[in-house]
C-alpha cells in the first residue's frame, strides 16, 4: 500500500516537474533576473554615448595653412593636460593671405557641423559663434594661439569676439533634443499602453469564447479587430491624460521646458507623432497579441511580461543610439527595422524638413503590421486552436499512470 502511494506521488511529481521544465515560459523564468542587469548596463552605455555624440562640439579653423596647422597642433598638445570641455579643432578652409572669410555665412550654412569658427591670424584671432560658445572658448583660444606662435612668445593675444544669434550647428543640437523628447514620450506611451494586449486573449480562451469567435470570423480579422479596439482605448486614455494636463496648466502648473521647433514645424510634427504612435502601437501590439495568444494562463502572461518590456527598451535604446548618428548605416537600419522605425522616423521629422520619407515609412510600417498579424493568426490557429494533447506526451504519461496503478 505504501509503495503504491509512493509510486503515485512519483508520477505526479514527475508530471508537474516535466510540465514546468519543458514549458515555453520556463526559459524566460530562468533568464528573467538577468534582464534588469543587462538593460541597466545598456542604458548607461547608450545614454553616455548619445550624450558624448550630441555634446562633442567642433571649432572650424579658417586660416592660412601655416597658422591653421600650428593652431591645431597646439590644441592637440595642450588639450590632454586640460580638465575637459576642450572642443575639437578641424580645418574648415585654408584661406590665402589677404583673403576675407565670411564666418557668419559659413555658420548659418545648412549642413554646417562646427559650433564656432576661428579666423584671422595667430596674432589677432577672431572667434565667431553664439554668445555662450564665444564666452566659453575665448580663453582657450588665446592659450592655443600663444602656444602656436613661433619664437616661444608667451604673450596671449586678444581674441576678437564675433557673436551671432544662432548657427546651423546649434539649431541641429537643439532639434536633436526635441527629437529625443519625442522619442521618450512615444516610448512611454507605447510601454504603458501596448502591454495591455498581452493578456487580451487569455480570458476568452479560458471561457471558450475565442472558439466561437474563430468559428464565426477569420482569425486575421479577429486579431485586427482586437488591435484597433485596444488602440482606440489607448487614444481615449491619452485624451484624458492630455485634458488633465491642460487643466493643471490653466490652474498655474509650470509648463514643459521649451523645445526647439522641429524641422517639419510643430503642426506637422504633432500629426506625425500621432501617426507614429498608432503605428508603434499596432506593430508592438500585434507582436504582443501573438505572444499572448500562445499563453494559456495568467501566470504565463506574467512570466512573458518582463521579456516583452525588455524588448521595448531595447528598441528604444537602438533608436536613441541611431539619433546621434545621422546619415550613417545605423540610422538607416533603425528606420528600416519595422519595430524601431516609428521612433527613428519621429526623430527624423525633428531634424529634417522632408515629408516624403514619412509617407514611405508609414506605408512600410503598415505593411509589417499586416504581415505580423497574418503570421500571428496562423500560428495561433495551428498551435492553440486544436484539441487534444500531443500523442507522444499522452503515451508517456499513460505509461507512468500504468506503473502507478501496478
Amino acid at each position: 500500500m505504501l509503495a503504491h502511494h509512493f509510486a503515485a506521488a512519483w508520477v505526479v511529481a514527475r508530471r508537474d516537474f516535466c510540465a514546468v521544465i519543458f514549458s515555453k515560459t520556463f526559459i524566460f523564468f530562468l533568464i528573467g533576473p538577468l534582464f534588469p542587469v543587462f538593460i541597466g548596463a545598456m542604458a548607461g552605455m547608450i545614454g553616455a554615448q548619445v550624450s558624448r555624440d550630441l555634446n562633442n562640439p567642433q571649432v572650424g579653423v579658417a586660416m592660412t595653412a601655416q597658422h591653421g596647422d600650428a593652431l591645431i597642433a597646439a590644441r592637440d598638445t595642450l588639450a590632454p593636460r586640460m580638465a575637459g570641455g576642450v572642443p575639437e579643432f578641424v580645418v574648415l578652409e585654408r584661406v590665402q593671405p589677404g583673403q576675407i572669410f565670411d564666418s557668419r555665412a559659413a555658420l548659418r550654412q545648412e549642413g554646417n557641423r562646427v559650433a564656432a569658427i576661428v579666423s584671422g591670424s595667430l596674432e589677432a584671432p577672431v572667434l565667431t559663434g553664439t554668445p555662450e560658445r564665444v564666452d566659453q572658448w575665448r580663453g582657450q583660444l588665446a592659450l592655443f594661439a600663444a602656444e602656436a606662435r613661433e619664437g616661444g612668445s608667451r604673450s596671449y593675444p586678444d581674441v576678437m569676439a564675433d557673436r551671432i544669434a544662432t548657427s546651423a550647428a546649434k539649431e541641429r543640437t537643439d532639434q536633436a533634443v526635441t527629437a529625443q523628447a519625442g522619442q521618450v514620450l512615444l516610448f512611454l506611451l507605447t510601454m504603458l499602453l501596448a502591454g495591455m494586449v498581452l493578456s487580451n486573449l487569455v480570458e476568452e480562451k479560458a471561457n471558450k469564447i475565442i472558439e466561437v469567435l474563430a468559428a464565426s470570423i477569420p482569425m486575421d480579422a479577429l486579431f485586427l479587430g482586437k488591435l484597433f479596439a485596444m488602440l482606440a482605448v489607448s487614444l481615449v486614455g491619452i485624451a484624458v491624460w492630455g485634458s488633465v494636463y491642460g487643466l493643471l496648466m490653466v490652474f498655474g502648473m509650470k509648463s514643459m521646458p521649451l523645445l526647439a521647433t522641429p524641422a517639419v514645424g510643430w503642426s506637422m510634427f504633432l500629426v506625425l507623432g500621432f501617426l507614429y504612435f498608432a503605428m508603434a502601437y499596432l506593430l508592438l501590439g500585434s507582436l504582443f497579441l501573438s505572444i499572448g495568444g500562445m499563453a494559456t494562463t495568467v501566470r504565463e502572461v506574467q512570466t512573458l511580461s518582463m521579456p516583452v518590456t525588455m524588448m521595448q527598451l531595447m528598441v528604444f535604446f537602438f533608436a536613441s543610439y541611431a539619433l546621434a548618428r545621422p546619415g550613417t548605416w545605423v540610422e538607416t537600419v533603425s528606420q528600416v527595422f519595422p519595430v524601431s522605425s516609428p521612433f527613428a522616423m519621429l526623430a527624423h521629422a525633428a531634424q529634417s524638413p522632408e515629408i516624403w520619407p514619412h509617407v514611405i515609412a508609414l506605408g512600410w510600417q503598415a505593411l509589417w503590421v499586416g504581415v505580423i498579424v497574418r503570421v500571428g493568426a496562423q500560428l495561433f490557429r495551428r498551435t492553440v486552436m486544436k484539441s487534444g494533447p500531443a500523442r507522444a506526451r499522452k503515451s508517456w504519461f499513460k505509461r507512468g499512470d500504468a506503473v502507478a496503478a501496478r
